[in-house]
């Protein structure tokens, strides 16, 4: 009977897995343009309705496999059943009761404070550009270093912030402007193709967060670079790295789709050369690229840092015993404190509102920040753990367990009590 009870587990198990998959297929395809999301009536979902609906359908993935599963089970594990699912049921109530209490404060938010405030932010960036040229133009020294922080600086609110944004929706609550933007803002401004990274990001990395194998942040991990030189030198090369990367992953496109992201990318990076040879006055083409990779690589370092401290090093957790969606989030995902250069550039929910964007990854960074206070006063009245720690600290821990950390594979983690 325990071989035939652990049988039916583990069936109800790969049921929920499948469930997260198809949520996280929704999103993709609901980027791409599928009215996936539908009154009987034929008639779209307002914004906010439509994608907590798609929440509450992640958080609830597999429920009714299970369901089905369990008043299958034979008599003899009517109790062993019975105590599996009032666990479940338990966990899904603590989901949708924090689902609720941010779907009011959202509801209850303007469109300045849902989308306004980091729609204003990229517009500054992209008005301080041309500043940005005319700066690196100068012959002054202070003054051409200060053109190279202006440029920096813009493109990490442009293609960090933007593309974050962008990928997950969250720039428009239409779903063509959404398509539009994402093109714009990754394949154009970000040099990367928008098929790709929204289904790296969304598909893999939110739907299955520190699951060893498949969101697990291993494509970070560069095992045979020295720590040093991966957490200082390695990062300056990300500018040239990612439209090499993203050149790969042409061949996986249709032929369509793989002819915009070449033409885009293209377009892109042949833009800003033309300005610094014709606005910034370059005499030569390599003085123009080196300039390139300098502005682009300005904050490489702490996007890379960035990237592996949220996740790396805390729980990682096996595909076939994996936990509720809220206790894989809220032990898999950690805050860094608030941080007045790195929250404006790259963005409230990559900084200290990481651990919210996991739980609710269609807000936008304001939205993220405003509920930051809920959400860490309700896990914490729930006694989940609401993690954080400052970049200093995460960084000598890297520092001192590289090879832990970045080259050996983690080790699972195991609930006991919840799992």
């Amino acid at each position: 009977m325990e071989t035939l009870s652990d049988a039916v587990l583990q069936n109800e198990e790969a049921g929920a897995q499948r469930g997260i998959g198809d949520a996280g297929e929704r999103s993709w395809k609901n980027l791409e343009g599928e009215s996936l999301f539908q009154e009987s009536a034929g008639q779209e979902i307002p914004g906010n309705e439509r994608q907590f609906q798609d929440l509450s359908l992640l958080n609830g993935a597999g429920e009714s496999r299970k369901g089905n599963a369990e008043e299958e089970m034979v008599p003899a594990l009517v109790q062993r059943s019975g105590k599996y699912k009032g666990e479940e049921m338990q966990k899904e109530t603590v989901m949708m009761e924090l689902t609720g209490l941010v779907q009011k404060a959202v509801n209850e938010s303007s469109w300045w404070e849902r989308r306004g405030i980091d729609c204003a932010i990229l517009t500054a960036a992209f008005l301080s550009l041309p500043a940005g040229f005319l700066l690196l133009g100068c012959s002054h020294t202070l003054l051409f270093s200060l053109g190279i922080l202006v440029m920096g600086t813009a493109h990490a609110v442009i293609t960090v912030k933007g593309t974050h944004l962008a990928s997950h929706g969250s720039l428009s609550e239409s779903q063509a402007w959404g398509r539009f933007w994402a093109v714009f803002f990754i394949e154009l401004c970000g040099s990367f193709t928008a098929r790709a990274g929204v289904q790296a990001h969304i598909k893999m990395h939110h739907a299955h967060t520190n699951i060893i194998g498949l969101g697990d942040s291993s494509t970070w991990k560069l095992p045979f670079l020295p720590r040093y030189v991966y957490m200082f030198v390695a990062p300056l090369a990300v500018p040239i790295i990612t439209p090499v990367v993203a050149l790969g992953l042409l061949k996986d496109l249709s032929m369509g789709i793989a002819l915009r992201a070449l033409c885009m990318i293209t377009l892109g990076l042949y833009s800003q050369y033309w300005l610094l040879l014709h606005l910034s006055g370059f005499q030569s083409p390599v003085s123009a690229l080196l300039c390139m990779l300098l502005c682009r690589a300005a904050f490489s370092l702490p996007y890379i840092h960035v990237n592996i401290f949220q996740h790396i090093g805390l729980p990682m957790f096996s595909p076939s015993r994996r936990p509720s969606r809220i206790h894989q989030m809220t032990h898999g995902v950690l805050n860094l404190p608030r941080n007045p250069l790195l929250d404006w550039t790259f963005g409230h929910s990559l900084i200290s509102c990481h651990v919210e964007h996991h739980l609710f990854p269609f807000l936008s960074d304001h939205m993220c920040l405003k509920v930051k206070p809920i959400v860490s006063c309700y896990l914490r009245e729930k006694r989940l753990p609401y993690q954080e720690d400052s970049y200093l600290s995460r960084l000598r821990l890297f520092l001192r367990e590289y090879e832990e950390l970045m080259v050996f594979a983690p080790p699972i983690t195991e609930l006991v009590g919840i799992q």
